[in-house]
Order: structure tokens, then C-alpha cells, then sequence
């Protein structure tokens, strides 16, 4: 098992299960294209990472990738955003956010994106 910094409790694997079960559908789409190695990297989901449960994370490449729906634009989505990202590259992770329609919309660019990153 891959240590992702940071001792996490049972609560957060209990909620990052529930997660995974309840995907929407941006994120089952993006996990149909990072599962198995598919863009030459290892990928997990709903993974907790210190305070937090992140969408998609490569240990491999130290990187995130967090999808976004409609509750992160507001001012306070927002300020949580920035709180969590610099969290996580404090941990020595770089963070790629998207939002749910771009990844619903035109999933090969996402894809492309992220595969050039890591």
C-alpha cells in the first residue's frame, strides 16, 4: 500500500468507499479513462491524502487530479479550493483541476492534458 503522507483516520476510508460507490458522472468518466494504467501512469480514486479526500491521485507522479461541479465556483468553494490545493502541494503534489462539464464535454483533452503532465 502506498504511503500518501500523513496518517489518515478510518473515518476518511469509510467516506472515500462511499465516494467511490457515488461517483458522478464527470468523475466515472475520468476514471474510465486513468484506470489500469491507461495513460502510463497508476491512479487511484476518492484516495485520503492527510485532511483530505481526493479525487484521482498518482503516487508514481505526486499528482492530483480534483474535479470540480458547480458548489466550487461560489466564494466559499472557492477559498476551500485554494486551502486544499495548497495543503496537498505542500505535500509535494501538483494539482490539476477541472470542471465536470470539460470532462463531460471533451474527455480526450482532459485525458491529453493529464498524460503530458505526468
Amino acid at each position: 500500500m502506498t504511503n500518501y503522507s500523513k496518517v489518515y483516520s478510518k473515518n476518511s476510508i469509510k467516506r472515500a468507499r462511499q465516494l467511490r460507490a457515488q461517483s458522478t458522472q464527470a468523475e466515472a468518466k475520468l476514471w474510465s479513462i486513468l484506470r489500469g494504467n491507461k495513460l502510463g501512469v497508476h491512479f487511484r480514486r476518492q484516495v485520503p491524502i492527510g485532511p483530505y479526500i481526493v479525487d484521482f491521485a498518482s503516487s508514481q507522479k505526486k499528482l492530483i487530479v480534483e474535479l470540480d461541479g458547480s458548489q466550487h465556483l461560489s466564494t466559499k468553494g472557492l477559498a476551500d479550493d485554494f486551502e486544499r490545493t495548497e495543503y496537498l502541494e505542500r505535500e509535494g503534489f501538483r494539482v490539476l483541476r477541472f470542471n465536470n462539464l470539460e470532462v463531460l464535454r471533451n474527455p480526450s483533452a482532459i485525458a491529453e492534458v493529464i498524460k503530458n503532465i505526468s
